[in-house]
């Protein structure tokens, strides 16, 4: 009566090798419940003139960006990434990529500009105060 294929020293050593590798991919996509995805209440950022016309800045510790239009204007999102919910952490002149999987958004709209996030940022509230910008989740 014929039995099961025995795995070979070779094949077991490389299940075992490969193992802590899967775990890393695991826990870089894990845990991104717990990050939320817009700060909860009013979060104090930074000087206005930290934002020129026509640029953005990303303020890592909040998960927000702040970019300013070539007319003045101020826009706010969460740089929580919608696919994974990531903490995006690189912007390329006013384009935020993500580091877990590679989507890009438009910091100046919040659109995606490169998948796999198919839905745009989280749009925030945005106000300066005494020259600061502050920036809050939207009422």
């Amino acid at each position: 009566m014929p039995g099961r294929p025995t795995a070979s020293r070779r094949t077991v050593l490389r299940g075992v090798a490969l193992t802590p590798v899967a775990g890393l991919g695991l826990t870089a996509c894990a845990g991104a419940e717990d990050k939320p995805a817009r700060p909860a209440g009013p979060v104090e950022l930074g000087a206005e003139s930290e934002v020129a016309r026509g640029s953005a800045k990303l303020y890592r510790d909040h998960n927000v960006v702040v970019s300013r239009g070539e007319d003045g204007s101020l826009a706010a999102y969460s740089t929580i990434c919608t696919h994974a919910r990531c903490a995006i952490n690189k912007l390329e002149g006013t384009k935020l990529i993500c580091p877990c999987h590679g989507s890009e958004f438009d910091a100046t709209n919040g659109k995606v500009l490169r998948e796999p996030a198919v839905a745009p940022l989280m749009k925030l509230t945005v106000e300066v105060a005494n020259g600061t910008i502050v920036a809050r989740p939207d009422a």
